[in-house]
């Protein structure tokens, strides 16, 4: 019997893999189960070292390596103790030369066959099949792998999971690596991005293990129905124009539900040769933009296949657009749709219509001057049965020529000259008429069976009827048009109230899907909006089959200002088409400006979390340096002479130094308080000088100075900060202040430092102090080769 494998799973070094192990241990043990640690590696982390408590710790076996003693496991020793359970750390560890096996998961695995349950750790970078993924992630190559299928063989893996915050907080504070390590490690391996990516990655991992144990669990018991454990969305797709909207639509469900997409194309098993539809490449590129996966099955039946892949893939919904077949061959071969609603059992079905509910198609306008615009279909149909039913009429009324005479026949071939102008407009109407009127004159006037006309009466019948008939045709055109104009002012305000609508609801739409939508309402075969980056133009979002790459190349081109057009490519836009267009431009002004300030959004985050993480390593720094620096000072107290002197003057500028970096990150984390009110420099300054003993100060204070908007404390910290700046330089500081323009300007000159060089922690601190009472610090050059700090205060206005 085979022993049971439980596995500690981290995302990177230092989220507690170890800690866990050996608390798991401990806790075993409470409960009576003989628990030894083979092998833990704690790298002098406290916490880890008292994990270990009073478990029993089997001793290391010693190894020579390169002139050097280590300390491996005793798998041997371990055998021969067969322990209950075996603690053994870093299972992707490799084995010195001389032993047994290379890797330490081959040692695993013999304490395994021997019937020995493990307990072991790991970290996901050490993976096999996720090894070049962490390489790229990181930038760091990992030598030590473990193969996947070892780690998946486990009884048990427990994922311990920290946040990468509270991970690189743990990092900072020594907890994982010691002090002169942590500050690479900080800016290389444990980036936030880093962690983040890896973390995704061990959760991801973990959850496809639990997905293959439930598709086994599935199999063993003959379970076929589906469990909806996850969102699975396969949509079928054929290469017609339509399945652009099934996979957006899918995409946009399997977001909403965390779910995955899935487009499949069944390929016909029928064994002839089968060219691949012209839009499946599209789709395929669509997919993979929207981070879907494309599958292509083969077989006899279409429904059949689709429906028993979405089942191999527990799929919980198909997708389906609508029929491209005639109702004729629907009859004769059965409707596909159909089939695949009746094959499905308890997965969800979805039909689309021919366009997605809320994205409309603005039908074109009637012509000005010329007959309505009616579908290519209609009208070859109304010229295919017009004329010739017509004449078919006529034919099988002339039995009744001496009943009916040729004033009914007209009147009936009226209704069918009316019938063809509705059904394909004025034109198939006009040939409707004229070949009436010759089979009228053909079959009902005398002589028969020729084209002459023996009465004048009957001649005036056929012109009357040519007149009826024209004006009828010419009437049921301009109802029509009439019907287009509406039915487009109807669809044009659809489109204008759900713009306005999602306007006021969801603020300026996603581009894309603004981009697509538009395309769709004008009908076009591409659309798309350019960036301008140098000489080159960049897509920032496109839809269609062929989209414009460069402004030249499309049918219009709309500035949209700041360097982006608007291309679009298709049948030119009539004048109602521009005036409809005009808020599609609005609206896509409107996203770019959401996607330029979302950018700067993110930015300014990313600045503020880099600030917030500066303040708390000021803050801690200051903390550690306050001890020594107190020391520091007490034994040069204790040094007679000029020597301890120096010493004290020294750690006195660093303890002021320390104070204000500490004052510093309070004031950027806001939890330092500034209260601002009139306040005298003179004071402030004479203060200032008076706490500097050792630095030679010289004051020129004009008399009667305004009172300046400060916080007395602060402006006396400030001064007292330009005047250590001077103290360094070894020369007098002259410290002069006067009005001007509307504000106090207290000049601090002082020698031995560069006007140019504002690196250094003293500037910084002074100029985060001037500028938390709104102030301005200037650094100039002074004669003499002197630098001035100048400290400028808004005059109080009372």
């Amino acid at each position: 019997m085979t022993g049971r494998l439980r596995v500690f799973l981290g995302a990177a070094p230092g989220v507690g893999k170890t800690y866990a192990m050996l608390r798991e241990g401990r806790r075993l043990r409470g409960e009576g189960l003989d628990v030894v640690v083979g092998l833990v590696e704690t790298y002098g982390r406290h916490g880890t070292e008292e994990q270990l408590g009073d478990l029993p710790v089997l001793p290391r076996r010693p190894v020579a390596y390169r002139g050097a003693e280590l300390t491996e496991l005793d798998l041997d020793a371990l055998l021969a103790r067969r322990p209950a359970l075996a603690l053994v750390d870093e299972l992707a560890h490799t084995d010195p030369p001389g032993g047994r096996h290379r890797k330490r998961w081959q040692d695993v695995r013999e304490l395994l066959d021997a019937g020995i349950d493990v307990a072991t750790t790991l970290n996901i970078q050490h993976l096999e099949s996720l090894n070049d993924v962490v390489e790229q992630i990181t930038g760091t190559a990992q030598r030590e792998t473990v193969p996947d299928e070892v780690v998946r063989a486990a009884d048990r893996i427990e994922l311990v999971d920290l946040s990468p915050e509270a991970l690189r907080t743990r990092l900072a504070q020594g907890e994982v690596y010691p002090p002169d390590r942590i500050d690479v490690a900080l800016d290389h391996y444990f980036r936030a991005g880093n962690l983040g990516a890896l973390r995704e990655l061990a959760l991801l991992w973990l959850a496809d293990r639990v997905e293959d144990e439930l598709a086994d669990y599935r199999a063993r018991h003959g379970i076929r129905a589906p469990w909806e454990t996850k969102e699975r969305i396969v949509v079928a797709l054929n290469g017609a124009p339509q399945g652009e909207h099934l996979i957006r639509r899918g995409a946009r469900t399997a977001t909403r539900m965390h779910g995955d997409l899935i487009g499949v194309h069944v390929r016909l098993d029928d064994g002839t040769t089968q060219h691949e539809p012209p839009g499946l490449a599209a789709h395929r590129a669509l997919l993979q933009e929207l981070h879907g996966s494309f599958v292509e099955v083969s077989g006899g039946d279409v429904a059949r296949a689709l429906v028993d892949f979405a089942r191999a893939e527990s799929a919980t919904q198909i997708l389906l657009g609508p029929t491209g077949r005639s109702r004729l061959r629907e009859l004769v071969h059965g409707s596909v749709i159909n089939r695949v609603i009746r094959l499905a059992g308890p997965i969800d079905v979805r039909v689309l219509p021919a366009r997605e509910p809320g994205l409309l198609t603005v039908p074109a306008g009637p012509r000005r001057r010329r007959p309505a615009l009616v579908p290519l279909r209609r009208r070859r149909l109304a010229w295919l049965l017009g004329p010739a039913g017509v004449v078919a009429l006529t034919w099988a009324l002339s039995p009744l020529r001496r009943s009916m005479g040729l004033s009914g026949v007209l009147l009936c071939l009226l209704l069918a000259v009316a019938g063809t102008a509705r059904l394909g407009g004025l034109l198939p109407a006009a040939g409707a008429t004229a070949a009436g009127a010759l089979a009228a004159d053909w079959f009902f006037t005398t002589p028969w069976h020729s084209l002459t006309v023996e009465h004048g009466a009957d001649l005036a019948a056929l012109l009357l009827f040519l007149a009826v008939a024209g004006v009828i045709a010419h009437l049921i055109d301009g109802l029509t048009r009439r019907s287009q104009q509406a039915g487009r002012a109807r669809a044009e305000a659809a489109v204008l109230a759900r713009l306005a609508g999602e306007t006021v609801e969801s603020g300026p739409r996603v581009l894309p899907d603004l981009v697509a939508e538009l395309r769709q309402v004008f009908g076009l075969d591409g659309a798309a909006v350019l960036v301008r980056t140098g000489a080159l133009w960049q897509p920032a979002a496109a839809a269609g089959a062929t989209v414009p790459q460069r402004p030249d190349e499309a049918s219009l081109a709309v500035d949209l200002g700041e360097g982006t057009v608007l291309v679009l490519r298709g049948a030119p836009l009539t004048e109602e088409d521009t005036r409809l267009l005009g808020p599609y431009v609005t609206q896509l002004k409107l996203a770019r400006e959401r996607e330029r300030l979302a950018a700067q959004a993110a930015r300014a985050e990313a600045l503020a979390r880099t600030d917030e993480q500066q303040t708390a390593l000021l803050e801690e720094v200051g903390r550690e340096l306050r001890a020594p620096l107190a020391a520091v000072r007490r034994e040069a107290g204790a040094l007679p002479g000029p020597a301890g002197q120096r010493i004290g003057a020294a750690a006195e500028r660093m303890a002021r130094l320390v104070a204000d970096l500490l004052d510093l990150g309070r004031l950027r984390a806001g939890t330092l308080t500034v209260v601002l009110r009139p306040t005298v420099v003179a004071e402030a300054v004479r203060a200032a000088a008076d706490g500097m003993p050792g630095v030679r100060v010289e004051l020129e204070l004009e008399p009667g100075l305004p009172r300046v908007l400060a916080d007395p404390g602060l402006l006396r910290r400030a001064v007292a900060d330009a005047l250590a700046l001077g103290a360094a330089g070894g020369g007098p500081v002259l410290v002069a202040a006067g009005a001007v323009a509307g504000r106090v300007d207290v000049r601090v000159t002082v020698q031995g430092y560069r006007a140019g060089d504002r690196s250094g922690a003293g500037p910084a601190v002074l100029g985060g102090f001037v500028e938390a009472m709104h102030g301005e610090l200037t650094v100039e050059p002074a004669p003499g080769g002197a630098t001035a700090f100048v400290l400028g205060l808004a005059r109080a206005t009372a």
